[in-house]
């Protein structure tokens, strides 16, 4: 059986990466509007209503306003804004993070897929406070590096014409549109302390997590949350868990970047009791298109890694 896809925004960074994943699948046929249609909301409300599965690479507020579209009781939506993601009634898309959440994807009508930062961060750290291994009333602080990309047209933009901008800081006012997503999906007491910044790289992803286990009070050592995570993504194809043991750097380069795979590491001093948890994906690939493509192999009942770059 073939699904029609309609993919709203297909022209931003986020659509042209899902639609190069799905351009050549057998499953999925592609609804594309003219160029001269696109923003046309007669054209758009059509698609919306015609398609099987709606994917929506859109502002939050246009998002929003794509799904008052709907019509029907049978069209089911990705939206990969970040609109929907703490909204009643919308699916997390984030297969792995939590048990049970593959099954609840497979039966949404409507599925909000998570944000490249917090994709690192909940992957991290969400199973382990689901465990009990970390508590949920720690003040957790999260540093993270994107590459520009992960700010859409206009910042690839000012990146491109700023040749000697190499680190830029943001959300310095502690507020930032991911926060809630982490602070709700990790089951968490506190906000994050978030302290993102994007990179003279055009793809890729680093998420940190530091903690100290001894001003936490647990007993447990970063050995511990290593086995944890280990067996919380046994099996997956797309999850890896890494012990950071020997490995003397993290590299953010734009050759190994392009993945789908979200790759968790377990650093520590000799105590154990000092750990950096870190994350590395692409901020295209499983922290936007590649796991928007998952959502959709699994709300369609394939195998969830098709057209994936593993």
């Amino acid at each position: 059986m073939t699904n029609s896809v309609f993919i709203d925004g297909a022209a931003g960074t986020t659509g042209l990466e899902i639609a190069d994943r799905l351009g050549s699948r057998q499953e999925f046929d592609l609804v594309r509007l003219p160029e001269e249609k696109r923003k046309d909301a007669n054209a758009r409300h059509e698609a919306i209503n015609d398609s099987d599965f709606v994917i929506l690479c859109l502002p939050d507020e246009a998002a929003i306003e794509a799904v008052s579209l709907i019509e029907n009781e049978s069209t089911r939506v990705i939206d990969a804004s970040s609109a929907h993601r703490t909204v009643a009634g919308w699916v997390y898309g984030f297969a792995e993070f939590q048990e049970g959440q593959r099954e609840r994807i497979a039966n949404a009508r409507f599925v909000s897929n998570p944000g490249c930062y917090p994709t690192g961060f909940l992957g991290l750290v969400a199973p382990l406070i689901a465990r009990g291994l970390l508590p949920a009333d720690w003040p957790y602080s999260a540093n993270a590096v994107s590459g520009y990309s992960g700010g859409g047209k206009a910042l690839i933009e000012r990146f491109e014409q700023e040749p000697d901008i190499g680190f830029r800081s943001y959300g310095l006012t502690l507020e930032h549109k991911h926060m809630p997503e982490m602070k709700r999906h990790a089951g968490l007491k506190h906000d994050v302390i978030f302290a993102p910044a994007v990179v003279r790289a055009y793809r890729g992803m680093i998420v940190e997590v530091p903690l100290n286990l001894s001003a936490i009070g647990a007993s447990l050592k970063a050995a511990d949350l290593l086995d944890a995570l280990k067996r919380h993504y046994d099996g997956s194809a797309i999850v890896g868990v890494h012990d950071g043991n020997g490995v003397g750097e993290l590299l953010l380069t734009d050759n190994d970047s392009a993945t789908d795979r979200l790759d968790l590491y377990v650093f520590a001093d000799d105590s154990g009791k000092q750990v950096r948890l870190i994350a590395k994906l692409d901020n295209l690939g499983k922290g936007a298109a590649g796991s928007t493509v998952q959502d959709l192999n699994i709300m369609a009942g394939l195998d969830e890694t098709l057209g994936l770059r593993l």
